[in-house]
Formats: structure tokens, C-alpha cells, sequence
């Protein structure tokens, strides 16, 4: 045991000197490149700044959320007693499943085929791309008077779950779509070489080694769609609507927790409420962030 715990020692002591080392080592190359060590202090300012803006409004949204927060706000109907904003918690899953129901399928499997089976240099793929790219800076409340007029008007839908679940679909599918192929490209060639090599088909071989290997790179553009549907309110004021009350069907009229917590503040008169609703936001944001991604963290280890 003494043993052990004397090299234990040393290890921990030649560790350090290799660290100090490295350290005296830096110091010298930024002393001979100044302006390494300028870019390295303003990495490190804006990393502070980041941080400290980030600390700062949670804080704020606590401070502020946090003693308002009361049993009445999460009874089964609103009423502008109450003002609770259970409906519109619940509407906000309902719009989380129904879009990711529609996005995710069409979004992974249109990456599979620009990367696993369309040639290498195709037209297609290269148009495809741009469009992605262009439908990603378009801003929201362009997607949400396209919804407005394709859905809410031309095909009567009026303003209902569905028409803002198809229009955040819309909206988040390049995302997805762009996250996905990025994943199956950082994918190596190997991995597809070894199993054509051991007699696996392309359906077999995408399925069973290549989509495994990028699912935690698919998970990450599965949780930018959900943090992006979770906090959009232009594209559903325009077409889901703003009532609050849960919705039984597809085709009923509803409000999301961001809608809801927008309706508080435009109201004006409910603004100790919506507080309260930013900190249920904040915290079913990060929920969903910490869920998706130990469930990508088994896919790794996996």
C-alpha cells in the first residue's frame, strides 16, 4: 500500500512539473507573438462577458419570478383570476410533438439521401444546400404571415394547432436538415467500407453503423428545433392563435407558454404573472437541453 501511494506521488508530482512546463513554455510563445496574446485576452473577455450576461438574466428572471410564483397559476383553466398557465404548458408539448413528428422524419431522412445515396457533386444537392441555408436566416415572423395566408386563410384552417405545428416544421426543418448531414459527413468512409466489405447492404449499413454514429450530431440539431419551437411566438400568433385554453384536437385554437407569457406582457397588466411564467420557460428549456443530451450521451457511449 505504501507502495502504491508513493507512486501515486510521483506521478501527481511529475504531472505537475509537465504542466508548469507547458505553461513556462506558453508564456515564452506569447511573449515572442504579441498579438497571440492579445487575441487569447479577448477570447477570454468575450468568454467572461458571455457568461456574465448569460448569469444575469437567469438571475434577473429568478429574482423577479420566483416570489411570484403561486398554486393558482397552474389550476386546469385560465380565467383572468387565476391567469394560470398550465394550458399553455401543456400546449406547448402538444406543439413540441407535433412538430418534431413532422420535422425530424423529413429532415433526418432528406439528409440520409443528400449524403448516403445522391453522387457526389449532384445539382440537386448543391440546391438543396443553398435553400437550407437560406431558409435558416429567414426571420420568423416571415414564416408565421406564410402560415398565416397558406393555412389560416387559403385552406380555411383557421387558427389552430395544427397550422403552427406545420409552420414551426417548416421553420425548423432546415436545421435539422443541416445538423443531420453534417453528422453522417463527419461519419469516416471506413465505417461504410468495413461493412460493405463484410457483405451488408447500403439500407443495412446506414441504419445499423452509420446513423448510431452520427445520432449524437442528429441529437443536437433535434435540440436547437425544440429550444427554437419552445420560445417562437411570431409564427404562432399568426397562425395558432392566442386562446387560452388546452386543446382537445389538432384544429383548436391555442397559445404556448411563450405566447402566453408575450400575451401577459402586451397586456400590461399581468406582469408579476409573467415573470413567473419566464422562470417555468427557463426552467422546461433547460429540462428539455439536459434530457436530449444524456440520451445522446448513451448514443455515444453506445
Amino acid at each position: 500500500m505504501e507502495a502504491v501511494g508513493e507512486l501515486k506521488e510521483r506521478e501527481m508530482k511529475e504531472l505537475q512539473g509537465i504542466n508548469r512546463r507547458t505553461v513556462r513554455q506558453r508564456i515564452k510563445e506569447y511573449k515572442r507573438q504579441p498579438f497571440s496574446m492579445f487575441l487569447l485576452c479577448l477570447v477570454g473577455l468575450s468568454a467572461i462577458v458571455t457568461i456574465g450576461v448569460l448569469l444575469f438574466i437567469i438571475g434577473y428572471i429568478l429574482v423577479n419570478g420566483i416570489p411570484n410564483m403561486k398554486p393558482e397559476l397552474f389550476e386546469w383553466e385560465y380565467n383572468t383570476e387565476n391567469v394560470s398557465m398550465l394550458p399553455a404548458i401543456i400546449n406547448t408539448i402538444y406543439m413540441t410533438l407535433f412538430t418534431l413528428a413532422m420535422a425530424v422524419p423529413v429532415g433526418v431522412f432528406s439528409a440520409i439521401y443528400l449524403v448516403e445515396y445522391a453522387k457526389r457533386g449532384n445539382k440537386l444537392v448543391k440546391i438543396v444546400r443553398v435553400t437550407t441555408e437560406t431558409l435558416q436566416g429567414i426571420p420568423s415572423i416571415v414564416f408565421g404571415l406564410f402560415g398565416y395566408l397558406m393555412f389560416t386563410i387559403t385552406l380555411n384552417w383557421g387558427y389552430t394547432l395544427l397550422a403552427g405545428a406545420i409552420t414551426l416544421a417548416i421553420m425548423v426543418l432546415p436545421v435539422i436538415m443541416r445538423t443531420t448531414e453534417e453528422a453522417l459527413l463527419a461519419v469516416p468512409d471506413s465505417y461504410r467500407e468495413g461493412s460493405f466489405g463484410l457483405g451488408a447492404g447500403r439500407l443495412r449499413t446506414v441504419f445499423k453503423i452509420v446513423l448510431p454514429s452520427a445520432m449524437p450530431g442528429i441529437f443536437s440539431g433535434i435540440i436547437l428545433a425544440i429550444g427554437r419551437i419552445v420560445g417562437e411566438t411570431a409564427a404562432l400568433i399568426f397562425t395558432a392563435g392566442t386562446v387560452a385554453a388546452i386543446a382537445t384536437s389538432p384544429f383548436d385554437s391555442t397559445r404556448t407558454l411563450a405566447v402566453h407569457m408575450y400575451c401577459l406582457l402586451s397586456e400590461g397588466l399581468y406582469m408579476n404573472q409573467a415573470y413567473a411564467t419566464a422562470v417555468i420557460l427557463l426552467v422546461l428549456v433547460l429540462v428539455i437541453n439536459t434530457v436530449s443530451g444524456r440520451i445522446a450521451k448513451k448514443f455515444t457511449k453506445n
